[in-house]
């Protein structure tokens, strides 16, 4: 073989290895990272959170208040539509939303008369509630998650919505599901990008969560949800970032995706705010025994 073939051959070899990579690259980056706060706070009868988003784009969900059993949270459809989405699972790990015995299903206790209600699967099963809901960008949404044990086998979430246009809240739905009768543990926040086709990945999604509050079932107060834990799902992706947000106490942000670069916090690490002893949840929060059932 004569040295310009040789070095044809390489060329070539190397042209495909970078091919291959880039393509590598683009599958395993289909979609922004999945970020989350892993808030530290103990079993509780409420969870209240707020949420304020900064960037969205189409595939989206920001969830802010998930609990062991649910969440509950705002997205942004693949056409553009908008949404409130609150979701219960079953118990057990099935994802055919179908082959669950009835018994063992998620029930419903009260549902708003605006809100469409269905079953989910793929994910594990469960009950899920819809409100269209146009929500802006820059607007602090408000979020409270209720737990009423009802016996030694089935707990009642209700989600309730702040409208803030109407200066009102909304109870969307209230759904039953075996826990064992425990009350409310668990609670987390995150963002997803669900659309996942490629370009979904190079763009940003940011919000702020919090303060965050949630009422202990051991002395009926509410406790400060100060320590949140960042994490992520299996995408290994770095373009991610989580912090506090200086100019209000009690409040962490999470941005994915696009040029995001992570010069907060580190991955896997816990944030706390300190001090917040003079703060107290909000005062209009609805009767947290009236579940209308």
């Amino acid at each position: 073989m004569s040295d310009r073939t040789w070095r044809i051959c390489v060329a070539v070899l190397l042209g495909c290895a970078a091919l291959l990579a880039r393509g590598d690259q683009k599958l395993e980056h289909k979609a922004c990272r999945s970020v989350h706060l892993g808030f530290s706070a103990p079993e509780g009868t409420a969870f209240y959170n707020e949420m304020t988003i900064a960037k969205s784009s189409p595939g989206t969900y920001f969830m802010a208040a998930g609990f062991s059993k649910g969440y509950f949270g705002l997205q942004e459809l693949g056409n553009g539509k908008k949404v409130a989405l609150f979701s219960v699972w079953d118990p057990g790990k099935q994802n055919d939303r179908n082959a669950v015995d009835q018994d063992n299903r998620v029930k419903i206790r009260y549902q708003d008369k605006d809100v469409r209600l269905g079953r989910f699967g793929g994910e594990g099963t469960g009950g899920q509630c819809f409100l269209d809901y146009d929500w802006k960008i820059g607007q602090t949404y408000r979020f409270l998650v209720t737990a009423k044990v009802e016996d030694n086998r089935r707990t009642a979430f209700a989600g309730y919505f702040y409208l803030p246009e109407q200066k009102a809240w909304k109870h969307l739905v209230t759904f039953s599901t075996i826990t064992g009768g425990k009350p409310l543990s668990g609670y987390y926040s995150f963002v997803e990008d669900f659309r996942r086709n490629g370009v979904s990945a190079t763009q940003v999604r940011r919000a702020a969560y919090g303060p965050a509050w949630v009422k202990s079932t051991k002395d009926g107060k509410w406790t400060s949800a100060s320590k949140a834990r960042f994490t992520g799902d299996s995408n290994p992706v770095m373009n991610i970032n989580a912090g506090k947000v200086a100019d209000h106490p009690g409040q962490f942000f999470l941005v994915t995706g696009g040029d995001t670069t992570n010069t907060d916090t580190p991955l896997w690490k816990t944030m706390e705010w300190e001090g917040l002893e003079k703060l107290s949840p909000p005062q209009d929060l609805p009767d947290l025994l009236d579940h209308k059932e």
